[in-house]
């Protein structure tokens, strides 16, 4: 049976703990990076050193996509309204590298004060406490930015990431948009959407409250397949960047075949090709 003394003693580490564990850090305190990881457990904001991220005009065959999600994003930082956006489709066609070199254009041109935080998707329930964080800052902007967001089976955080989007008696901070990328257009798998039709009581409601996820996205921006001249024209753009030695017939054929063998054309399979041609041509590539 633990003591008085027991209990102090607990007491005191678990004081002990909460003072070593790192806090997120004011928003005063957030010009050290342009852009951060967000951790829910414990809570806290991790500045990224060096961005994983392409240079804007490397990214090919998504020109429209590109200028609308710009000009978004250049409101947002000007203060004006936007919208949050969610970016779905074909598989490595630049959804995510297309967030990320849109942020630091836009982040030079207003002196570092858009912040770019990353949320991973299992931490979505922890959104309105990352929102309550972010919300203390008038002189930043933040855009949080979700990766391969998509929800499955059960899984009900989705309600969180509804309520922080648009819902909740605050509502979303005027300093904040969401930038989420998706498979999905609208984030949950049709199978789960059937079932929610072959169960409920009122199957067009229960259906209605899962596709209305997507629609708390004002911008939806689609991500199509590439045609053979757009996938060698992102193999042009790229091998110009680096320097490559090989070019025309030579560079064109290798990644015609490489596209084959790989059965896709993306922008995520011309940078493999890309990497591949560096290496056998002892090619540095440009950081």
């Amino acid at each position: 049976m633990a003591t008085n003394s027991d209990s102090e003693l607990i007491s005191r580490m678990a004081d002990a703990l909460d003072r070593l564990a790192p806090l997120p850090p004011a928003a005063s305190d957030m010009q050290r990076a342009s852009a951060y990881v967000w951790h829910a457990s414990p809570a806290r904001l991790e500045p990224v050193a060096k961005v994983n991220r392409v240079d804007l005009a490397l990214l090919k065959g998504i020109d429209q996509t590109r200028d609308i999600l710009l000009e978004n994003t250049w409101r947002f930082a000007k203060g004006l309204p936007a919208n949050n956006a969610l970016l779905w489709g074909a598989r490595g066609m630049g959804k995510s590298s297309l967030v990320k070199a849109l942020h630091h254009a836009v982040n030079a041109e207003f002196g570092g004060t858009l912040k770019l935080i990353e949320i991973h998707r299992e931490d979505i329930e922890s959104l309105p406490a990352l929102m309550s964080i972010l919300r203390g800052s008038a002189s930043l902007n933040f855009i949080v930015f979700c990766d391969d967001l998509s929800f499955d089976g059960q899984d009900a955080s989705y309600k969180s990431l509804k309520a922080a989007l648009e819902g909740g008696i605050e509502g979303r901070p005027e300093n904040v948009i969401l930038y989420a990328t998706s498979n999905r257009r609208h984030l949950l798998p049709r199978d789960m959407i059937e079932n929610e039709k072959s169960t409920a009581i009122n199957p067009s409601e229960a259906v209605q409250e899962k596709v209305s996820l997507s629609d708390r996205f004002g911008l939806w921006l689609g991500f199509h397949n590439c045609s053979q001249d757009e996938f060698l024209e992102m193999v042009d753009a790229y091998a110009a960047y680096h320097k490559l030695p090989l070019t025309g017939v030579d560079l064109h054929g290798g990644a015609i075949e490489w596209s084959v063998t790989r059965g896709s054309r993306s922008g995520r399979v011309a940078w493999q090709y890309i990497q591949d041609v560096a290496g056998r041509t002892g090619t540095k590539m440009q950081s």
